[in-house]
């Protein structure tokens, strides 16, 4: 027997799945920056990902399904990879660059989400609420990339006085 909240069930664990992969990336840009403020930033921010992992999970499990419990094999090649890159680089610049991409990958899966016809009435709503904070964090993190640009735009001796 097939369970009628089956594309509902889909759309939401895609989400869990990707907020899975945000937290984790958070988690991680915590334990790499040696700055005190964007380590609490980042830690604030892994939590609040946790948070909505948990609300999109008790609504699959609502919706009779079984929720995603890890994130995409995907995610973590690219984390393995931006590991590298910031090794190499050794600055905040990359991190909080890499966290911008995910940031706009996470808030683009949420748009698309709810742009999606098919889900019901009720799960739109509950995508609507976790978007609310995930396009928060995408914000702060999008202001912060542009303040860091501006910042190395600034001591660049060419930068206009």
């Amino acid at each position: 027997m097939s369970n009628p909240n089956a594309h509902d069930i889909k759309v939401l664990n895609g989400l869990i799945e990707t907020t899975l992969d945000s937290a984790d990336g958070y988690r991680e840009a915590a334990g790499e920056t040696q700055d005190a403020h964007y380590r609490d930033l980042f830690e604030r921010r892994n939590a609040e990902r946790a948070k909505v992992v948990d609300d999109l999970s008790a609504a699959v499990r609502g919706l009779g399904g079984d929720p995603e419990s890890s994130g995409s094999i995907l995610a973590k090649a690219h984390r393995a990879f931006l590991d590298v890159k910031h090794a190499l680089l050794r600055n905040d610049d990359s991190v909080v660059g890499s966290i911008n991409s995910g940031e706009n990958f996470i808030a683009d899966k949420f748009e698309k989400s709810l742009e999606d016809g098919a889900i019901s009435a009720t799960t739109r709503e509950i995508i609507r609420r976790a978007y609310a904070a995930i396009k928060t964090g995408h914000d702060q993190m999008e202001g912060l990339k542009h303040s860091l640009e501006g910042q190395r735009d600034a001591s660049n001796p060419l930068f206009p006085n």
